[in-house]
């Protein structure tokens, strides 16, 4: 086992590391907002009216994104049901709120190029990875994004031969039910204990505390406004304040 430090926080006996991709490993903000204005206009060309409020409701105001808001941390379903509640508020029955808003954002998908090319490896997150690596943890991928485009972006960014676990947030729990990050370590083989979250957002950080992880780290690099990070045990501004000992 091994101790990784950040800045004077020492997490020891540490197994695995979780990341989450969007904002702490994938620079994704610039892709967001146009998947959110996308959604938003496929949906209002279908019920006019609701382009604006959805847009709110994903957290997009003008050309900011809230890092802390729905299309940042929620995952692909909740942002369907969400868009889906707008529609319903039209009149429209829950069934055809529902096939309206996954509609649209399966349009959206079509329209938009691959996220994995426009969602590019952080700096430094390689070398972290890398050395992590070097020092027999098991890393994992735990996003609220879906599993195949985390897989995507492993594969885009020739992260397999470090990245042992790529998990996304599908029909199960999504963030911060803690028994996705329970999960995620059934899966890499190690107990929550001996493993650390880094994440850029308050869910990272209170789903691996309720799961009795060793702690979170959180990151602040990943948005142009920083994120709530109140809740994690540390946040760091660069990949380079992390670091490995035996």
């Amino acid at each position: 086992m091994s101790a990784i430090h950040c800045r004077d926080k020492v997490f020891k006996n540490i197994q695995a590391v979780l990341f989450d991709k969007d904002g702490t490993l994938a620079d994704a903000e610039s892709f967001l907002k146009s998947l959110g204005h996308k959604r938003s206009r496929l949906v209002d060309a279908k019920v006019p009216g609701v382009q604006e409020p959805l847009l709110m409701a994903f957290g997009l105001g003008g050309n900011q994104l809230d890092s802390a808001g729905l299309l940042a941390v929620g995952s692909r379903r909740e942002n369907e049901i969400v868009a889906a509640a707008y529609v319903a508020e039209t009149g429209r029955s829950w069934t055809e709120a529902l096939e309206i808003a996954s509609t649209a954002f399966a349009e959206a998908d079509q329209y938009l190029p691959r996220k994995a090319d426009h969602t590019p490896l952080f700096a430094g997150g390689l070398d972290l990875l890398k050395s992590l690596t070097a020092a027999n943890l098991k890393l994992g991928i735990l996003s609220a994004d879906t599993t195949e485009n985390v897989q995507d972006f492993v594969r885009k960014y020739q992260l397999e031969p470090l990245i042992h676990l790529s998990m996304g947030a599908d029909e199960g729990p999504s963030k911060p039910d803690p028994r996705l990050f329970q999960q995620a370590c059934a899966a890499l083989g190690v107990v929550p204990a001996g493993t650390l979250m880094i994440g850029d957002a308050a869910a990272d950080a209170i789903m691996a505390h309720a799961a009795g992880a060793a702690g979170c780290v959180g990151v602040t690099w990943g948005w142009a406004g920083p994120p709530p990070l109140a809740s994690a045990d540390i946040a760091i501004a660069r990949f380079e304040e992390i670091w490995v000992s035996e």
